[in-house]
């Protein structure tokens, strides 16, 4: 008889924890205007889908997972999934429009004078500095400058690069397994090709911008690439740099 009691207490109890399709829509806060093409992430499951064009969307969810809304203008929304969502299944989520002030902007392209060693000279050029080490076939190492220096880092990153990236790495394995979901997830990709701020990846990684800058640069990104590089660029060059860290781990 006690261990009936038991089985029946699991089965209630893995059944409260049981997966469940969460439904909702979004609409425009000031228009009440339902709005498709928002990009909707389960933070929690890292599962991404996107509003059809009523404004509704389904999501894989449980209690206490986190939704983050985002949508190009908008402020995103992040909303913690309750029991009455779920149990009622009637839930209306609002987007803010933000407001941007334009300034003006002065394009001064560049001339050239038709002289070839004049132009040449003048020509803008990236001044991230990309070494190649003999005996390590089709690889790179961008040392970010052309400083003296920039070397150093380099061959210190090739020889005792666990403890470098440690600090960065170690103390947020959780999320760095997030990396192989993300990579998997088509409406994830999706999104981050089509962003710059960082702000997808800093929820989906529970890291600060600080921090994804510092793993690119202690993985030998050059500034220019973090600077200007969209979100799923950067997203593959984590990956593959934690990938490689997991190997020297090892």
């Amino acid at each position: 008889m006690k261990t009936f009691w038991v089985t029946i207490i699991l089965i209630s109890f893995f059944n409260g924890l049981a997966q469940e399709n969460f439904s909702a829509q979004v609409e425009n806060k000031t228009t009440g205007l339902p709005m498709p093409s928002v990009h909707i992430l389960n933070l929690t499951q890292v599962i991404g889908t996107i509003t059809n064009q009523k404004g509704n969307f389904e999501i894989p969810a449980k209690t206490n997972d986190t939704l983050y809304f985002s949508y190009l203008g908008y402020k995103p929304l992040k909303i913690a999934v309750t029991n009455d969502m779920i149990k009622f299944g009637n839930a209306n989520f609002k987007m803010t429009e933000l407001a941007f002030a334009l300034e003006e902007i002065i394009l001064r392209p560049y001339q050239l004078t038709g002289y070839l060693d004049i132009d040449v000279r003048n020509a803008p050029i990236n001044t991230a500095r990309r070494y190649s080490i003999s005996g390590l076939p089709n690889r790179g190492y961008e040392a970010g400058s052309r400083n003296p220096g920039a070397i150093s880092k380099v061959f210190g990153n090739l020889f005792n690069p666990a403890d470098l990236l440690n600090n960065l790495f170690g103390k947020n394995p959780s999320q760095m397994r997030k990396l192989k979901k993300m990579r998997e997830d088509d409406e994830i990709k999706n999104l981050l090709a089509s962003k710059f701020d960082r702000q997808v990846l800093m929820q989906l990684l529970q890291l600060k911008r600080i921090d994804i800058d510092d793993i690119l640069r202690n993985c030998n990104y050059s500034d220019a690439f973090i600077k200007d590089a969209n979100d799923l660029q950067i997203l593959e060059g984590i990956s593959k740099c934690y990938e490689e860290y997991r190997v020297l781990k090892l």
